[in-house]
């Protein structure tokens, strides 16, 4: 066999897109400190996995004070630093998921022979703009409708039915953080169901995800 019989094969980018409400109220209860630490373990968790059929890319968008692109969609491996986000402003919700419709409509960014991207919707509020129709035209784009989508709801005051309408699979539930230890268990339970499909024969299928206990001395607040 001759040498330029030999192909090698590059890994398929697996996306992962957060969308994180850094509004005012996310200021309170450590609910902003325990999100910053939660993203930061999840993106080094990625950084350390095999990329030999996926490469998990990670991207976050925050919407407070406007709507943010926070960390442009990267390679995890690639990613040395993510800047702590900050509290401040209203819930511009739907101008957020206008934004990462556009952005899951680029395939110069998220490439026809990518996987199955992941979004995760993280509020601890109601939106302060219109929600519904860029939510529809998230749904009716044939890109945007066919990704996994995943929410979790932080303390009394989130909108529980906008973010059961986020959500696209019967089978993956509305989250819910009453604790700091709760965002932390949703974003390592994310981490798993991600890393358990790089490790799949067929990654394009997504994987449960299963809340496990953490540790008892594990920080617990109140929100």
């Amino acid at each position: 066999m001759a040498l330029n019989d030999f192909v090698v094969s590059t890994p398929r980018p697996l996306p992962v897109i957060l969308l994180c409400d850094t509004s005012g109220s996310m200021s309170v209860d450590g609910k902003i400190e325990a999100l910053n630490e939660a993203v930061k373990q999840m993106v080094a968790t990625f950084s350390e996995e095999s990329r030999i059929r996926a490469e998990i890319q990670v991207g976050l968008i925050t919407f407070g004070q406007g709507v943010i692109e926070h960390l442009p969609l990267t390679a995890a491996k690639d990613i040395t630093n993510v800047v702590p986000m900050q509290a401040a402003g209203l819930t511009p919700l739907g101008a957020a998921l206008n934004r990462t419709r556009m952005l899951l409509e680029d395939k110069e960014i998220i490439p026809s022979r990518a996987y199955r991207p992941v979004i995760v919707l993280v509020s601890d509020g109601y939106a302060t703009d219109d929600w519904e129709a860029p939510l529809e035209a998230l749904n009716r784009s044939e890109r945007a409708s066919k990704v996994s989508r995943i929410a979790m709801a932080i303390g009394q005051d989130a909108d529980r039915i906008m973010l059961e309408d986020f959500i696209d699979d019967p089978e993956a539930p509305l989250f819910e953080a009453q604790h700091a230890r709760d965002i932390h268990k949703f974003f390592r339970a994310v981490t798993m169901s991600v890393t358990t499909r790089t490790r799949s024969a067929n990654p394009e299928l997504a994987a449960p995800i299963q809340i496990q206990a953490m540790p008892e001395d594990d920080e617990e607040l109140d929100f």
